[in-house]
Order: C-alpha cells, then sequence, then structure tokens
C-alpha cells in the first residue's frame, strides 16, 4: 500500500467538506432555521423571501441556502431570479470541482463526470442543466440549446436527461410550443 502524502489527506478532507455541504452539512443552526421559516412562510412571499435571505446574510454561499432560493424563486415563477441563483450555483460547483468558471471550457476529463455517484461532479451537471432549462423559459433558445451541447458532451450516456431538453427545443424550433 502507498503512503498518502499530507496533501492527499487535505485535498480529501476539502472533497468531503464540499461534498458534505452539497448535501446541507455545516450549514449554521440559525440559517437552518431561517430555511424552515421560509418553507412554512411559503405562501407569504415577503415573508417567505425574507427568511431565505436572513438565511443568506448567516451562509451566503451554502448549497442548502442557495437551493432553497432557487427553488423559491423557481415555483414562485420568478424565473431570471432563479437563474440568477443558478448561475451562482454553477460558479460555486465549478470552484468545487476545480473547473473553469465559463462552463463552455469546461472538457469531460476536467472531472468525473461518468460517475453518477461522484456527488460534486453531479452538482455541476444538474446545476448546468437547470441554467439550460431556464434559458429555454425566458426565451433564451439559443443560450438553452449551447448549455445542452455542452451536457451531452460532459455527460454523452445521458445520465441527467439531457436528450429531453433537446426534444422540447426542436419542438420549439418546429413551431410546436407543447
Amino acid at each position: 500500500m502507498a503512503a498518502v502524502q499530507t496533501g492527499e489527506i487535505a485535498d480529501f478532507a476539502l472533497d468531503v467538506t464540499a461534498a458534505e455541504a452539497v448535501l446541507g452539512g455545516g450549514l449554521p443552526a440559525k440559517a437552518e432555521q431561517h430555511l424552515n421559516l421560509a418553507g412554512l412562510a411559503y405562501q407569504d412571499d415577503a415573508l417567505a423571501e425574507q427568511h431565505l435571505r436572513e438565511a443568506q446574510s448567516l451562509a451566503p454561499e451554502h448549497v442548502a441556502v442557495l437551493i432553497g432560493l432557487y427553488r423559491f424563486y423557481f415555483y414562485k415563477g420568478r424565473l431570471a431570479d432563479a437563474l440568477g441563483v443558478a448561475e451562482i450555483c454553477l460558479d460555486k460547483a465549478a470552484r468545487a470541482n476545480d473547473l473553469p468558471l465559463d462552463w463552455r471550457r469546461v472538457r469531460p476529463g476536467d472531472a468525473d463526470f461518468s460517475s453518477f455517484e461522484a456527488i460534486l461532479p453531479r452538482f455541476y451537471l444538474f446545476t448546468l442543466k437547470g441554467c439550460a432549462y431556464l434559458h429555454m423559459r425566458l426565451g433564451d433558445t439559443a443560450m438553452g440549446r449551447e448549455i445542452v451541447a455542452k451536457l451531452l458532451e460532459l455527460d454523452p450516456s445521458d445520465k441527467l436527461g439531457a436528450h429531453v431538453l433537446l426534444g422540447v427545443l426542436d419542438r420549439m424550433d418546429q413551431g410546436d410550443d407543447d
């Protein structure tokens, strides 16, 4: 068995910490409380958003907070706001995976995109897919198509279902809005 270098242990610790954050670990209790209160206040847009913003002020880059904001904006039909949060998540996912910040420069070998068990690369792909979908919904189908093409390049076995989005784009190009 090869000796483990100190740097390898530190790298592993960073990977575990980042993966735990993706799953909600390390969230300050007060931020978690505000996320819970936002959920309870969902029908009151102003109050729910206030709680989400409080959670964000306590844990500005925590994935659980960002996902809470994203979902709130998405389900409230505030798609431009949801896209803004998705882009923050994409930046965070790129940094966590040590990828270029410009998604256009990411290549299949830059991370373990082929493994569905690889949490951080999967988070990157899911976030990229969300960005594609939101661009499509906001009418920027050219950008949506460009992102879907990148998804299929990174995930050629299409574990995330990018072909579904491509089918929607193709139908939109043919004038079928359904």
